[in-house]
């Protein structure tokens, strides 16, 4: 990270102690600045933040003041028109009792009255020559009523009486519901305490809704005489003004007991500017809270007294500030100054150490930091002169080992010619010289012995080799034999294998074929299932409906049974009817008859009455007979009527009775049809239930022959799998045939070139010299001894304790690895000399 911010830094700066170090000085000093005027603000910020929490602190005091004394009143009004003097009525008792109320409440109550809340007369009051609420300036004279509450104390706004700001309340009395006390309270009371004496450069309002002034702390004095005279007349309910917009801010909200506190900048302005208040400040601090009672209190206090020590607290933090960086700058100028010049001079020093100068005088008089650098710069220097003498002193050293070392390298020199020839030799086939192990040179004389044991191990591994080859190539050539016999066999194996997965990817698609042949049938087959159970549900259905129908064809005959024997009681009332009407029409007959016989008895009587004309009686009788001839005619009208409708009935009866007979022969035939009706449902239940038996039947089959379906499907799919297994192994199989004849190809191949290798071996060995001592055994295919010490010399150049010495050229190895089966490859130039030999890959003859 300070890696990061040393890059960002310019080299100007990073390479001059004295700029960083002035750099340094004017950050802590713009820091100091910013901390001193950003606490002196915060101080001021805060001070005036409490100023106007004051401020508002004291409009609420004053508001709850006002409170105060408007619930005592209210208090007072309630607890005088509740006295028992007041609610007996007694005029002249209550005059009384409100005279020495007004004086007990003296300056605090302008005048009590006791009134007739219709007329607004003054029953008892304690002002004189007054008799009404007009005489008394009374404002609310609508108000009290008989609707008055004798409960809640009512109010009247700020008004002027008799030369006093005064409020008044009323409220009815209890004891008669047309009268009412008024009791009339000074303002003069309230505004004693209003602004608290205004001992500092402060102005206290008390304004209505209508922002007209009702208490003004201006006016208020101290002691018994406290209001001054000219504050009804002069200010009094007079408009509030001010150039700021406080009373619109104060007017803003309908709580009654709202509150703020602002603070402006400049005078006020308006009425605030004149006498008797003569309030100009460069600013203000004002604030406002609403009473209970209605009205407002507005306070205003100067900025200078409202903040007090605020201004000497920015002064000195300012002044603070300032002392505090320049402080800064004076001690960090004389310490950079010193040191830097410090620095300077023991750079300069340092440069002439640099240039060679090591008697540069490093002294210095301080004790501190840079003092104890001067000293370790005079130690540095001091150990700088040792090491120069050392160095001289071991190059003379080095100059005596050097040439002490230049004879020993012209001994080797020549040891190594000598060698050298020895190996050319060697190399040329010779392998019976040896190398002279005399020498001063212990290295040198290791290494010819060594070297002469190599030769050795050499001789006698040609002579193995020798042998090995023979060997190599009579086993070649059996190896070749068999293996194309191995190879023929091997292509007849491949051939049939073919065959035989050839067969078994056509059974494969054969059984792919009868799968999805056994998946369409086995489809088809639940298809028909489904079909055969849509069937039988539908065969049931039909059983189930011709059961209803021939239920309900079962209940049509019963109806028709019923209705059989209805008619039989129809035609048994008709009959009863035809008989009564028969009975009836002989009766109609009979009346007639006896009409027509009192006819002719009133006839009769008629003609005896007119033979009769000289009796006393005769008219009574000629009347008698008249009526009774007026009454035989209408009973003969009447039984002509009877006659009438008895032979109507009696149509009518023989009508329906020819249709209860149609009804019945109807009936007998709905009956007949709803037999046969319910017997053909019978057959078809029985129909309907034999289907649904067969369609059960065959359905189950269905589903039978699917499940079989397939059961058959996955043993067909099981058997495809393993004939789709048996291919892919079939194809495996001829695979291998086809790599193993092929590997025994390479085999057969590889035989041969090893034979031939193995005849080149034999020539290219005869080359060599040998004089090993003993008998040379015969080295048999299984003896890799040989072998193995060759390849691990052929590895290990430098040697590895056998024998082996560097510096062996390419003849000395062998053709490879016998557990690899690896075949040795050799190349000759045009005498026959052996030129290379390297392991070669039996795949690719060289």
């Amino acid at each position: 990270m300070i890696g990061k911010m040393r890059g960002l830094v310019p080299a100007v700066i990073r390479r001059s102690y004295a700029l960083k170090f002035g750099i340094v000085l004017l950050l802590l000093a713009l820091s100091v600045g910013a901390i001193g005027l950003v606490a002196t603000a915060s101080v001021t910020d805060s001070v005036e933040a409490n100023a106007l929490e004051d401020q508002e602190a004291f409009a609420r005091q004053e508001a709850i003041t006002i409170d105060n004394w408007n619930e005592q009143n209210e208090r007072r009004t309630a607890s005088t028109a509740n006295t028992p003097v007041v609610e007996d009525g007694e005029v002249d008792e209550i005059q009384s009792y409100l005279n020495d109320l007004q004086l007990d409440l003296s300056g605090q109550v302008v005048d009590v009255h006791y009134v007739d809340q219709e007329t607004g007369d003054l029953l008892a009051t304690t002002a004189d020559d007054a008799e009404t609420l007009e005489d008394v300036d009374f404002p609310d004279r609508d108000r009290i009523d008989s609707e008055l509450s004798a409960v809640e104390v009512q109010r009247t706004d700020a008004y002027e009486t008799d030369g006093s700001a005064a409020v008044s309340y009323y409220v009815s009395t209890s004891g008669s519901d047309r009268t009412a006390i008024v009791m009339t309270f000074d303002l003069e009371d309230v505004m004693t305490d209003l602004g608290g004496g205004e001992e500092r450069d402060s102005v206290t309002f008390a304004v209505d809704r209508d922002g007209r002034l009702v208490l003004d702390g201006t006016f208020t004095g101290t002691g018994q005489d406290a209001l001054q005279g000219d504050f009804v007349g002069d200010r009094f309910l007079e408009g509030y003004e001010n150039d700021h917009g406080l009373l619109e801010e104060a007017l803003a909200s309908q709580s009654p007991t709202h509150s703020d506190a602002i603070a402006y900048e400049g005078a006020p302005g308006g009425s605030l500017a004149d006498e008797p208040y003569e309030f100009t400040p460069d600013g203000y601090v004002a604030a406002y809270h609403g009473t209970e009672m209605g009205l407002i209190v507005l306070t205003h206090t100067s900025a200078e007294d409202a903040y007090g020590f605020v201004d000497t607290v920015n002064q000195y933090g300012t002044l603070a500030t300032v002392g505090g960086v320049l402080l800064i700058g004076l001690v960090g100028a004389v310490l950079g100054r010193n040191t830097a010049a410090s620095i300077d001079r023991l750079t300069q020093k340092a440069a002439r150490m640099e240039e060679g100068d090591l008697d540069v005088d490093l002294e210095s008089e301080r004790i501190d930091n840079i003092g104890r650098l001067y000293d370790g710069f005079d130690s540095m220097r001091a150990e700088l002169k040792d090491t120069i003498h050392e160095a001289e002193r071991a190059r003379a050293e080095a100059e005596a080992e050097r040439e002490e070392v230049e004879r020993i390298n012209d001994h080797l020199e020549r040891k190594a010619t000598d060698y050298s020839d020895v190996m050319q030799s060697a190399a040329d086939g010779d392998l019976t010289v040896r190398m002279d192990a005399d020498g001063e040179h212990e290295a040198m004389t290791e290494i010819a012995e060594e070297f002469n044991e190599m030769l050795a191990e050499i001789e006698a591994t040609i002579d193995r080799l020798t042998q090995f080859a023979t060997d190599v190539a009579t086993a070649s050539e059996q190896v070749t034999a068999s293996s194309e016999e191995v190879r023929s066999a091997s292509r007849e194996v491949s051939s049939s294998i073919q065959e035989i997965s050839d067969g078994a990817e056509r059974q494969h698609q054969s059984l792919q074929s009868v799968d999805t042949q056994m998946n369409n049938l086995s489809t088809t087959t639940q298809q028909i299932a489904a079909s055969s159970n849509d069937v039988a549900d539908i065969a049931e259905r039909t059983a189930r409906t011709s059961r209803d129908g021939r239920e309900a064809a079962q209940e049509a005959i019963d109806a028709c049974d019923d209705l059989e024997d209805e008619y039989r009681d129809v035609v048994a009332e008709f009959d009863e009817l035809r008989e009564q009407v028969d009975q009836i029409d002989e009766l109609a007959d009979t009346i007639a008859e006896i009409a027509e016989q009192t006819n002719m008895l009133a006839l009769n009587a008629n003609i005896e009455a007119s033979r009769s004309a000289s009796g006393s009686d005769t008219e009574g009788f000629s009347t008698v007979a008249a009526e009774v001839k007026e009454l035989s005619q209408d009973v003969k009208g009447a039984a002509k009527q009877i006659g009438d409708r008895l032979e109507a009935v009696q149509t009518q009866t023989e009508r329906s009775a020819t249709e209860v007979d149609q009804t019945s022969e109807e009936i007998e035939r709905v009956n007949d049809l709803v037999s046969d009706v319910v017997t053909a449902l019978e057959d078809i239940a029985d129909y309907a239930g034999q289907t649904n038996d067969g369609v059960q039947e065959i359905s189950a089959a269905t589903e039978q022959q699917a499940a079989s379906t397939q059961e058959v499907v996955a043993m067909v799919d099981e058997v495809a799998t393993i004939s789709e297994e048996t291919t892919a192994e079939a194809e495996t199989v001829a695979a291998a045939a086809e790599e193993q004849t092929s590997a025994l190809t390479e085999v057969s191949n590889s035989a041969d070139e090893l034979s031939q290798q193995a005849t080149v071996l034999s020539e290219a060995l005869d080359r060599f010299d040998t004089d090993a001592d003993g008998d040379r055994e015969a080295a048999s295919l299984d003896d890799v001894d040989g072998l193995e010490g060759i390849t691990e010399a052929e590895a290990e150049p430098e040697g590895d304790g056998n024998g082996d010495e560097p510096g062996t050229s390419g003849a000395n190895s062998t053709a490879g690895d016998s557990e690899a089966d690896t075949d040795a490859a050799f190349e000759f130039d045009e005498d026959g000399d052996v030129t290379r030999i390297e392991d070669a890959d039996p795949g690719s003859p060289e």
